[in-house]
């Protein structure tokens, strides 16, 4: 008898499906699996037969024979041992095939018939429902990643025995459902930028950055309140979309990183690596390449805090996945390209004391500074929209009493939502991402303007990346001020935020 159904595993960062088929016929009793298999695939063999015997279900003395096909993909991982015990009993004429119409199989099987949990099964619902399967029988602990989709229904199952009996219509399993508005009420934070005592620049800064997803460096002395600054950024940033959620959390879901407390992402990651992070760890890799800090920062901040700490090597991969929004890793075993569309933001002193150029203060000398500040290349400055320098603030014993968080996030919400108007027709929402040609199309500039730049390029003798990075925050600014145009006053203030770099990086130190 010759019977299939329908599994899912993910292969680096894509999910595939998986036609798992059954051949039972007369001949030498044998069990033997197919199909370019790694070995967790190989032994569940052992695992489904185990959980058979003990359901109290015995394997005929026939020659059983599973094929996973595509058979020139390699299988990896424990999804498999579920749908392969199902088609197993399909075959054996325990279930019928009318179980299996539009479905797809997902889990690992202990020995005493348990489902367990596997990383990946958002994403493998996602596959599925874009190849039109509208039902997905995944372990309990997996079922509310996909609890918000509303064109699919999700089983979750905890045991083989409860499967079979669902499937036989013996008992009945309502899909697990979510409301996406119910799970993303926005929770209520301690950090608020109300504790932020004057650095009004700074905070104008990281506005602009957030509602035109720009990268942000910010330099100043220790206690100034960089990295306290840099942690309620979140708190101004807009809500997720659901097609936001859904991205993040497939992410998630294929590195293990959800929970059953925590199944689907609601909130923008903001991630804060140590300095001690190796390459790999910030842009992902491995011998089975594996997402970083920067993919996982997706849709939210990457934020370095004492940037100059971090090795040199590491921070220097960063320049191109900064500029073109994704990361390929390429390995002997795969080429995996991660998404990497976040705002990186970045803190540091402006030595290694770091009172620099406090002279009475500062302890360090000429020599030391330049090395410390060039451990930050020009390329990766060119790559910061936003250089702000933040001092020390004057006397607050209980935080600034500014404006709070939620005001801020109106006017950000505000004017993301005019970006995204005009750019409607485009594959991008944000002024950050704008390239050369939509730059022509969407930022043109008077002659007033033109002749502004042109004063500023050859007296700076800056590159063109960082014009284009100018003109782009200068956009930002302008939509800000829900001004059509770009005007030299949001050209100088954008110029006057990237001020420090010549500061720091340029002339005497």
């Amino acid at each position: 008898m010759y019977t299939y159904v329908h599994a899912a595993d993910v292969s680096g960062f894509q999910a595939r499906l998986i036609r798992i088929e059954v051949d039972i016929r007369d001949g030498l009793p044998v069990f033997e699996m197919v199909g370019f298999l790694a070995s967790a695939v190989k032994e569940a063999r052992d695992r489904v037969r185990i959980a058979l015997n003990n359901l109290g279900l015995k394997f005929p003395a026939k020659r059983i024979t599973i094929n996973l096909s595509p058979a020139n993909l390699k299988k990896e991982g424990t999804s498999f041992d579920l749908p392969i015990a199902v088609a197993l009993l399909v075959a054996f004429g325990h279930l019928s095939e009318k179980c299996m119409e539009d479905t797809v199989f997902v889990g690992e099987l202990g020995l005493d018939g348990q489902i367990h949990a596997v990383n990946g099964v958002l994403a493998m619902i996602l596959k599925g429902r874009e190849e039109g399967f509208t039902r997905f029988i995944v372990p309990e602990d997996n079922a509310f990643e996909g609890s918000v989709l509303e064109d699919v229904d999700v089983i979750g199952v905890s045991h083989l025995s409860k499967t079979v009996d669902y499937l036989k219509g013996e008992i009945s399993m309502n899909p697990v459902r979510e409301s996406f508005s119910g799970l993303c009420v926005r929770l209520s934070s301690k950090e608020d930028f109300s504790d932020i005592a004057g650095q009004e620049q700074a905070k104008l800064a990281a506005e602009i950055a957030v509602s035109g997803r720009h990268n942000l460096l910010m330099i100043g002395p220790p206690g100034s309140g960089k990295t306290m600054l840099a942690k309620r950024i979140p708190t101004i940033m807009p809500s997720l979309t659901m097609e936001e959620c859904l991205e993040i959390t497939r992410i998630y879901s294929i590195c293990g990183l959800l929970s059953r407390e925590r199944p689907i992402i609601t909130e923008r990651p903001f991630r804060a690596p140590h300095h001690t992070c190796t390459q790999t760890a910030l842009t992902g890799g491995g011998r089975t390449p594996t997402p970083g800090e920067i993919t996982l920062a997706a849709k939210g901040i990457l934020f370095l805090d004492e940037l100059p700490e971090y090795a040199k090597s590491t921070i220097e991969v960063l320049r191109q996945p900064m500029e073109e929004g994704h990361v390929t890793i390429s390995r002997l075993e795969g080429s995996e390209d991660y998404p990497c569309d976040c705002i990186f933001m970045a803190a540091m002193n402006p030595c290694r004391c770091g009172f620099f150029p406090d002279r009475d203060r500062c302890r360090c000398t000429s020599g030391e500074i330049h090395r410390y500040l060039d451990k930050i290349s020009e390329p990766l400055l060119d790559r910061m929209d936003i250089s702000v320098e933040m001092s020390m603030p004057s006397f607050s014993l209980y935080g600034g009493h500014g404006e709070s968080s939620a005001e801020i996030r109106k006017r950000v919400e505000r004017t993301i939502r005019i970006q995204q108007e005009r750019y409607v027709d485009e594959t991008f929402s944000y002024n950050g991402e704008l390239s050369g040609a939509d730059m022509e199309k969407y930022c043109q500039l008077g002659s007033a303007e033109t002749d502004y730049l042109k004063e500023f390029f050859e007296a700076e003798e800056c590159s063109l990346r960082r014009l284009t990075r100018i003109i782009r925050v200068a956009r930002t600014i302008a939509d800000m001020r829900e001004e059509d145009s770009i005007s030299t006053t949001h050209l100088a203030l954008a110029i006057s935020l990237r001020s420090i770099n010549k500061k720091y990086w340029g002339g005497d130190r």
